[in-house]
């Protein structure tokens, strides 16, 4: 079975009309309620993280600031609200990303699915920004390392530049980063070309594809193929974490990059796959992007369908 973290915590994060606003959890869950999905996995359980586990990939200027902002209510920059709730709502988001580590490294299952928010991809080490509060999924990278497993790749699919992730990891030998993103004529954040590969002892394990509004799905799928099994044979992970941003498909109203639903199904497979082939199935996916309701919705009952269909049944 697949483990599944989700809680309604996470809908008290409330950001209006927001584009990252509650409704994106409410559609997924419905789906998943409706495709009788939900009870084909197991429940997780989780912990908030602590100020202290934060600093993992933070300053600390980054945790204050949240707090001094999100009593207020206010912007943490132009495309970031909050609510006074929001500090709190990222602390859990993060710890259910770190739980899913821990319980998939200690083979309670093979794989893993956190649908939280807020997003965290773009959360840099000293700056929230893009709808992220904190990297949840640099957080889960760091987690896997404190718990023994020390290769880790992160595969970014969501159609933005994971820039925050890219920034933590950019000079570690240790955690690979590899990103498949929209890129060109001012798209946000405006990161993530080709040459950026790293620097210092982490050069060459930042994987960065990026591609021009239009590609045809074949060829969308072609890169996404060549890139995994480069980083893949590079990293040789212990643990595949995923960035999980369903934000590329052709109905976004902020990415649209051109893919289907069945797109989100293959790479599933391939990212599974990947993963059965260096580190005995052990994935852990973290919802990022995805603000076409129905889209969203669709992809993840793709994606939650093929992490159940192929993780390893544990003995």
């Amino acid at each position: 079975m697949t483990l599944l973290y989700s809680d309604p915590v996470f809908l008290r994060h409330d950001t209006g009309q927001h584009p990252e606003r509650i409704e994106r959890l409410l559609a997924i869950h419905r789906r998943l309620q409706a495709d009788g999905l939900i009870d084909r996995c197991t429940r997780g359980n989780y912990s908030p993280l602590e100020a202290e586990e934060i600093a993992a990939v933070h300053a600390p200027e980054v945790l204050r600031r949240a707090r001094e902002v999100s009593q207020r209510g206010e912007r943490l920059d132009a495309d970031t609200p909050t609510c006074p709730e929001s500090t709190m709502v990222a602390l859990a988001a993060a710890g259910a990303c770190c739980a899913a580590v821990d319980a998939v490294l200690a083979g309670r299952d093979s794989n893993a699915l956190c649908l939280v928010r807020p997003p965290g991809h773009h959360a840099t080490p000293t700056q929230s920004m893009g709808f992220c509060l904190f990297n949840s999924v640099a957080l889960a990278a760091r987690r896997a390392q404190q718990r023994g497993a020390e290769r880790v790749l992160i595969i970014d699919w969501d159609v933005h530049h994971g820039n925050g992730t890219q920034d933590i990891f950019y000079d570690d030998e240790h955690v690979g980063f590899l990103s498949i993103h929209r890129y060109g004529w001012g798209f946000y954040p405006g990161t993530g070309a080709a040459d950026e590969t790293g620097t210092g002892r982490g050069l060459g394990t930042t994987f960065n594809v990026p591609l021009p509004v239009g590609i045809e799905r074949a060829e969308y799928r072609r890169a996404v193929e060549n890139a995994l099994a480069e980083a893949a044979s590079k990293v040789r992970p212990d643990l595949v974490l995923i960035s999980a941003g369903f934000d590329a498909h052709r109905d976004d109203p902020i990415g649209g990059l051109g893919l289907e639903v069945e797109d989100f199904a293959t790479l599933t497979q391939m990212v599974q796959a990947v993963a059965d082939s260096h580190c005995a199935g052990r994935v852990v996916s973290c919802l990022e992007g995805g603000y076409n309701l129905d889209a969203l919705a669709a992809g993840v009952v793709a994606h939650l369908n093929e992490l159940l269909r192929l993780g390893r049944v544990n003995t």
